[in-house]
């Protein structure tokens, strides 16, 4: 599954599994079930009220306005749930930038307004030939507004949100101080051996941990754990990232 690295505003590099054409095409279905069923209740609404005034001129005026009406509830819809319209929440999917600060709304106009090329004007052709080819999964609209879709809690690599919760260190208390002497590098690489460890369960990376552990308890002086090595080193990525924000 792709995947993504994104340096947040607290200087925080997450790795996120990006969202694959088949979450996003189920993502859309649902948003259009949604979209098109208030679009036929109001549909029957109006023509229960005005159906003797109805000109071909009106009919042409609703069809404008269910594609008007789709794109506003993709922006209104993203905008306010914080990057996730219904379908993306029921399929777990959000949309977040790649520059690590959150979406505006200028994002969420731009990804809206693209919608006509990603969708209406290609039949939905353009942008899924974008999001299954492109580096990012990313269609015109993601393009545009530098935005990509993510899975919010991935089914392969270890992931630093309870990290990202951690506000102040009264809140959090580390558990290996002698942590901040590590530097940066020595930090990704563990975070990036706890992600292959997760993905790839073989002897090859269960001895890597076990190697990573004794080099790092000899680097602090600190005793080795007796218990959960994987635990032990999301423990130290913790301590570090608290210590040193």
């Amino acid at each position: 599954m792709a995947s993504i690295e994104i340096r947040t505003t607290q200087n925080v590099t997450i790795e996120y599994e990006l969202a694959s054409l088949r979450d996003r095409f189920f993502a859309f279905f649902v948003d259009l079930v949604i979209y098109y069923l208030v679009y036929y209740l109001l549909w029957m609404i109006l023509l229960g009220l005005f159906s003797g005034a109805m000109t071909d001129w009106g009919f042409n005026f609703i069809a404008t306005l269910n594609v008007a009406g789709l794109i506003f509830y993709h922006l209104l819809s993203e905008m306010f749930a914080n990057g996730q319209s219904f379908g993306k929440k029921v399929l777990g999917l959000k949309v977040v930038r790649l520059d690590g600060r959150e979406p505006g709304l200028g994002d969420y106009l731009l990804r809206a307004i693209f919608l006509l090329v990603d969708f209406f004007l290609s039949m939905g052709v353009l942008g899924a030939l974008l999001i299954g080819s492109t580096f990012k999964n990313q269609r015109l609209g993601d393009l545009a507004a530098n935005t990509a879709v993510i899975r919010r809690k991935s089914q392969q690599h270890f992931s630093l949100s309870d990290i990202l919760n951690i506000q102040t260190i009264e809140h959090y208390e580390p558990q290996y101080p002698a942590v901040n002497q590590l530097r940066e590098s020595d930090v990704l690489l563990l975070k990036s051996l706890l992600t292959r460890q997760k993905i790839w369960r073989n002897t090859a990376h269960t001895e890597a941990v076990q190697l990573a552990v004794q080099t790092i308890c000899k680097e602090l002086d600190i005793a080795p754990p007796p218990g959960d090595k994987i635990e032990f080193l999301k423990t130290l990525v913790r301590d570090y990232i608290v210590l040193t924000r």
